[in-house]
């Protein structure tokens, strides 16, 4: 078995290439991905690169070619497993701090998909023929250094995986969330409506829902201007509202 953590067929394909397969057990195990893979609508394979190697010592590492610190990940067991899981309707994503950013949008993109192949990036990255000649799309998920890119994945498969049909219940949900909308999120309460002196506002008591849906734009506004102010700079969403939700 090449630590297929899934076993379902159906809905979406997700395979991940990596040299640790272990760091994928338990946070792909919970949550919306795990009901996700339970109803099958997510069909997630984790596999370890060094089955494709063909040394004893199952190698997948080399020194780099004109010298320099750390190790470099080798073309021959990349390609063989890129080759041997694709098929015609494969997209190929290498996970890497030399990528494009990867933002709300870009995960709805990708959730559009119907097969992905995941190459988690480790030591000092890949050899430049894997970027030039396998890959459709490279992705980072911010500008800092990790030990390999194992969290990265996560990260993209639990946020493809929320915008797939019927995962999260009511796909309506999805439409207002914080960067899909352009917005953050505006700030939630619930019961008590006072705690320790410190009360909910009224106006969402009200019942007033055309009060509360105004409130919840301006405070999402009003938060996107002082937490993240570059999230304007683009103007608001195409029909001209403030966006706003955000789910956890």
């Amino acid at each position: 078995m090449d630590d297929d953590v899934s076993g379902l067929h159906g809905g979406m394909k997700i395979d991940v290439l990596t040299t640790f397969p272990e760091m994928f057990v338990g946070p792909l195990d919970s949550s919306i991905v795990q009901r996700a893979r339970a109803e099958g609508k997510l069909d997630l394979s984790v596999h370890n690169l060094r089955l494709w190697t063909h040394d004893r010592h199952k190698t997948v590492d080399d020194r780099p070619f004109g010298g320099g610190a750390g190790m470099v990940l080798k073309v021959e067991p990349i390609f063989e497993a890129v080759e041997s899981l694709s098929g015609p309707l494969t997209k190929v994503v290498l996970v890497a701090p030399t990528g494009r950013k990867f933002i709300q949008a870009v995960a709805g993109e990708l959730s559009k998909e119907n097969h992905l192949i995941v190459l988690c990036g480790a030591y000092e990255g890949f050899d430049q023929r894997i970027h030039d000649e396998l890959v459709d799309e490279e992705l980072s998920v911010g500008d800092f250094v990790l030990t390999n890119g194992a969290l990265p994945a996560m990260m993209i498969i639990d946020a493809v995986t929320r915008l797939l049909p019927g995962v999260l219940g009511d796909d309506e949900s999805a439409k207002d969330e914080s960067f899909t909308t352009g917005l953050l999120e505006y700030p939630q309460y619930t019961r008590p409506a006072e705690f320790r002196g410190l009360k909910v506002p009224e106006v969402l008591l009200s019942g007033n829902h055309a009060e509360i849906s105004k409130w919840r734009k301006e405070r999402a506004l009003a938060r996107t201007r002082a937490r993240r102010p570059d999230l304007l700079e683009s103007g608001l969403p195409e029909d001209g509202r403030p966006g706003f939700g955000s789910k956890i």
